[in-house]
């Protein structure tokens, strides 16, 4: 029986939200993986990185604080040091569920660059918040820098960036490469890292990428038979967090429009996640989107739970 090649879209519950939270989460997330693994999925993975990348930058700013010879590290570092460190630990503990399973399979982590239009409107409008909290002085110097802050009344202020939206995957040839050599691959960690092309040079841009975006653009790119997006919830509701919160088993892309234009989806939660499936499914109408949580996606994959959208 062939493979069935599929992205799995890792969010926050993958991972923790510390150090320490993420070296167990990982444990009960390379369980869930190898049990695709088990079910004949050749896996291509990638994950968020909200918490980490806003801990490794809280942390850089506080070196350059303490110690006034280093150079605060830019988003673009703090994100390719969140790809190594989350890939590290996500790599290691599938490999040793798989060797415990007697499967034999390569995983490999590949540190993935992502352009972005320096025009893209996101820049203008930036809403990704992360880093500490700051004084009105700090702020004031990252105002004069060209960043963007928000306050926070009573707690101070904190960094926002902007979340443009993926156009290349700069690396996608090489995990092609690893797809095709039937390994496991790790690729575009917290969205990727966004770069902007200046002739042959690529320069770090100071943004994020929704990991959501970047999952539904692999699965093209590769022409995946599915893309599994696992998250915090069973299904994708209408009426999500209400009395009358209805799970929906299935979905079409009509439809799923039809409920993003009454407003049924939050952003930043399951918005994102509805319009990668859209994406996905308007350039690849064979694929599957399945949406479910972590814990559940061995009976998902069955047909006992989540949210199936087709085109």
């Amino acid at each position: 029986m062939s493979k069935k090649k599929v992205v799995v879209s890792l969010g926050h519950e993958a991972l923790g939200y510390t150090t320490l939270e993420q070296m167990d989460a990982v444990k009960v997330t390379a369980r869930a993986l190898a049990d695709l693994v088990e079910a004949d999925y050749q896996l291509t993975i990638t994950h968020s990185n909200g918490p980490q990348v806003s801990m490794i930058h809280k942390a850089m700013t506080e070196l350059r604080r303490v110690y006034i010879d280093y150079t605060p590290a830019p988003m673009c570092v703090c994100s390719a040091m969140s790809q190594g460190y989350v890939g590290y630990d996500i790599q290691n503990s599938l490999r040793a569920e798989l060797l415990g399973r007697g499967i034999s399979k390569p995983v490999s982590t590949l540190l993935t660059q992502v352009t972005v239009d320096p025009y893209d409107e996101a820049f203008y409008e930036p809403t990704k918040v992360i880093g500490r909290y700051m004084s009105r002085e700090d702020a004031d110097i990252e105002i004069k820098k060209g960043n963007y802050v928000k306050e926070y009344p009573g707690k101070g202020f904190r960094r926002v960036v902007a979340a443009p939206k993926p156009i290349d995957i700069v690396e996608i040839e090489a995990i092609r490469a690893l797809v095709n050599a039937d390994q496991v691959v790790i690729a575009c960690g917290g969205g990727g890292i966004p770069v902007i092309e200046q002739k042959h040079a690529l320069k770090g841009a100071s943004a994020v990428i929704e990991k959501d975006a970047i999952a539904g653009k692999l699965a093209i790119e590769l022409k995946t038979e599915e893309l599994i997006i696992l998250t915090g919830v069973d299904y994708v509701y209408r009426n999500f967090g209400t009395e009358i919160q209805t799970p929906l088993s299935s979905l079409n892309v009509a439809e799923a429009k039809r409920l993003m234009e009454e407003g049924q989806f939050e952003e930043g939660t399951m918005l994102p996640k509805i319009e990668a499936a859209i994406a996905y499914l308007e350039k690849v109408p064979t694929g599957k989107v399945l949406i479910t949580s972590l814990k559940n996606v061995k009976d998902a994959i069955k047909g006992r739970t989540g949210t199936v959208i087709t085109a």
